[in-house]
């Protein structure tokens, strides 16, 4: 006679069975959530590098493999585009379809995991600005991460919208949420001689919190080892650890400056992300599994940055920057994909990361619930290669730009009159000079740094190389050479138009965040021919919004003798499968790749990426287009690939 088994509880049936009368609770050396013992298994993905259509997909997976948290941050400026719009998905902006974040968090309660809400205002996380809306520029003198009373009073404006439709979410609500952290690594500000945590911002920020009814558990993160507690209040935040290694020595620490308090590892980071011109960066499975072990075996609760990397659409990758103000010779741009290596792909793959963590999450967790069967992965495939069918160049882009401006002197992009005055955040921005006499052997020099890269064109004709090795980055054009030259003709021209095309690789992201650092464009300082400054420009913003791109016509077939310079591209395609593919940029340039009117994100030859992920859902079954923009000169075909694919470290060299 067969004995029939009790089903599992899920973990909401766990952890709420009999009432919710309290949520995590960090008042031991253990964690507690409503007064049941819990260890916090959870993995970061952030809904705003993931298609919406494939949160569901994502979140099941991570609880397959044994989570019982999905952790994300939250952006402020894809919620605050323009200074005072917002959208949290209703609409009216590029990314609307990416911010719905109540479903997010709905979705991943109906999947059965809690969730740990990073809502800055500042998140790092290797994206554009550390998450701060570009607009805060605008503010003369603003002192961002700290108490100053001009950034405070449009952080208090954002965290009254944002917190206010996430406090219905909290778990003592009946939602998915056990704990927020307040600001993110704020340790890492500390500079010498410079600039002092704020310890009052931390405390505007908690009472933030407390005014729009937050009451789950409140916690910061740092290196312990690294900075103690110079980022956090013991009194207020349970401060929790960030490192790729030596756990013993972080929670160690941890224990001293908090006693009989719980260890967290905020972020454990499975792997890392890659800068353009490096090598792609993986991490080695063994030593992942021997950390994440010893992690485990401390006892210590853990989140694992990232579990689901996903992508960094269009132009909202971040970068790093280890010099002062305005000397930016060490920016390094991120790349668009966000694969960090984890335990699942950029595509939603698994990995041997992914069974490593189900394995020792079996391992070593004592409280069992029912977890789902993993899902079958998304099939992707290789379409076919199409060809080029039109082209538009620089001037016809021009053409068609709504709204340009003049001005007596080069202007970052930030500073232009445009988006209801929250000025340019992306993109490309273009300074011409006109009906000018240009004598043989003429310099042009710009003064400063370029921030980030420039195309020099007179009358059309490109003067720069292309960009083809990562030596490249050393010469002119680039933001690691300083007050650069170019010359510009062999003969003497009159009336001679000049274009100065400058792109915004993405701004720095991490650390002591000065704003002098954070503009794009030309800024730094003038423009001279000659010896002479430039004065009286005309400046075309290029942001590549979906509503100017799509409305593009006019387009031309490419002649005989391609373009050489600036240019976009068209090819058409006929899907009858919609599957996920990657676009296979090894033959072009450097530029963006736009895909029905969506700007993908960026590739250049130097690479390591060489594809670009381009997700089922934003195809449409039966007609398509690919645009692409390429600085320097075309390829004659787009193709598509079934798989990333990056440069080995033999392309590295030169």
């Amino acid at each position: 006679m067969a004995v029939s088994q009790v089903p599992l509880p899920t973990l909401y049936d766990y952890y709420t069975s009999g009432g919710i009368t309290s949520g995590l609770s960090a008042a031991q050396s253990y964690f507690t959530l409503n007064n049941r013992n819990i260890t916090i298994y959870s993995g970061a993905m952030h809904y705003f590098r993931v298609p919406k259509e494939y949160w569901r997909d994502r979140l099941r997976k991570m609880r397959a493999a044994g989570l019982n948290t999905v952790e994300t941050y939250i952006p402020w400026n894809l919620h605050e585009p323009s200074n005072g719009f917002f959208d949290f998905g209703s609409g009216g902006s590029e990314m609307t379809d990416f911010l719905d974040v109540q479903k997010f968090l709905k979705t991943a309660q109906e999947e059965d995991l809690f969730a740990i809400v990073r809502p800055g205002p500042y998140i790092c996380s290797e994206w554009e600005f550390g998450g701060f809306p570009s607009w805060l520029l605008r503010q003369k003198d603003i002192k961002l991460r700290t108490s100053d009373p001009v950034y405070m009073k449009f952080v208090s404006r954002y965290f009254n919208m944002l917190l206010s439709l996430l406090a219905i979410f909290q778990f003592t609500r009946g939602g998915p949420i056990v704990a927020f952290q307040v600001e993110n690594e704020y340790g890492s500000t500390e500079q010498e001689g410079k600039f002092v945590p704020d310890k009052n911002y931390l405390k505007q920020l908690r009472q933030l919190m407390l005014n729009n009814g937050i009451v789950e558990l409140l916690v910061t993160s740092d290196s312990p080892t690294g900075h103690g507690s110079v980022g956090t209040i013991p009194e207020y935040f349970l401060q929790t650890a960030n490192f790729a290694g030596g756990p013993e020595a972080e929670f160690d620490r941890l224990k001293e400056l908090q006693r009989n308090k719980p260890s967290m590892a905020m972020e454990f980071w499975t792997g890392w992300f890659d800068h353009w011109s490096e090598v792609h960066h993986t991490r080695d499975n063994n030593d992942f599994y021997d950390v994440l072990d010893r992690i485990l075996k401390y006892p210590a609760s853990v989140n694992m940055y990232m579990f689901h990397g996903g992508t960094s659409w269009g132009f909202l990758n971040g970068a790093n920057l280890n010099n002062d103000a305005t000397d930016n010779s060490g920016y390094q741009p991120d790349t668009t994909s966000y694969d960090y290596d984890s335990p699942l792909t950029e595509n939603g793959d698994y990995t041997v990361k992914y069974v490593i963590v189900k394995d020792l999450i079996k391992k070593y967790n004592k409280i069992q619930t029912r977890t789902p069967q993993a899902p079958t992965i998304t099939s992707r495939r290789k379409y076919p290669t199409i060809s080029v069918t039109g082209q538009l160049l620089l001037n016809d882009l021009i053409r068609s730009v709504p709204v340009t401006f003049q001005s007596p002197d080069v202007l970052s992009m930030e500073l232009l009159p445009m988006n209801n005055l929250s000025g340019q955040s992306y993109g490309y921005v273009l300074y011409r000079k006109e009906n000018l006499n240009i004598s043989a052997n003429a310099t042009l020099k710009i003064t400063g740094r370029v921030c980030d890269s420039i195309v020099v064109l007179v009358d059309g004709y490109l003067l720069n190389k292309p960009l083809t090795k990562p030596k490249d980055l050393d010469g002119f054009g680039y933001w690691r050479r300083k007050d650069s030259t170019i010359t510009l003709t062999t003969q003497n021209l009159t009336g001679a138009t000049l274009d100065l095309m400058v792109e915004n690789w993405g701004r720095n992201n991490f650390g002591y965040m000065d704003q002098f650092n954070q503009f794009k464009g030309l800024w730094q300082g003038g423009v001279f021919l000659n010896g002479v400054e430039l004065h009286d420009w005309h400046i075309i913003p290029l942001e590549f919004k979906k509503s100017w791109t799509n409305s593009l016509s006019r387009w031309h077939l490419p002649l005989e003798r391609w373009a050489v310079g600036p240019a976009l591209y068209k090819a058409n395609f006929y899907v009858d499968v919609v599957e996920d593919t990657y676009v296979n940029m090894q033959n072009w340039h450097k530029g963006i790749v736009i895909v029905n009117g969506f700007v993908l994100g960026r590739y250049a030859r130097i690479g390591p990426q060489q594809t670009l992920y381009l997700p089922g859902p934003f195809l449409t079954k039966g007609n398509n287009t690919i645009v692409v923009f390429d600085h320097f000169a075309a390829a004659r075909h787009v193709y598509f690939s079934d798989k990333p694919i990056y440069k080995t470290l033999k392309n590295r060299r030169g």
